[in-house]
């Protein structure tokens, strides 16, 4: 089971980031919280901070452990922990998605999203605070 972290990040004006998966990647053209898999010995919150800096350009500062669920893609079984997080600056330039935009929490059901993530997006819709899942 691969472990992988998603940063649910909120801009200055409460706004969430989200970001579609390019042609040519797994699960593309489908939304997803950006992030990224773990490494070795590496924390969720540090790996969001270097994913997000390699993969989107932004600083981010992750704040509170969200939850986490598991996910059988047939070939790959992952395991998606998700953490609140804040924008805290830069640019966004993309490297693994074709797009991305920030939106409101009541918007997020508008798109398209990656199997993994939709649990998160339930969980928001639903108002739930941050517990282990």
């Amino acid at each position: 089971m691969i472990e992988v972290a998603a940063a649910i990040i909120e801009n200055e004006h409460g706004q969430i980031l989200i970001a579609r998966r390019k042609k040519g990647k797994a699960q593309e053209g489908l939304w997803e919280f950006p992030g990224g898999k773990l490494e070795p010995g590496e924390s969720p919150e540090a790996c969001l901070i270097r994913e997000l800096e390699e993969e989107m350009n932004i600083r981010i500062e992750p704040y509170e452990r969200f939850g986490a669920n598991e996910h059988d893609y047939g070939t790959v079984q992952i395991r998606l922990i998700a953490y609140k997080a804040r924008y805290i600056q830069g640019a966004i330039r993309l490297v693994d998605h074709d797009d991305y935009r920030w939106v409101e929490k009541t918007e997020l059901e508008k798109f398209e999203w990656a199997p993994a993530d939709v649990p998160f997006i339930e969980k928001l819709n639903r108002g739930e605070t941050t517990h282990e899942a």
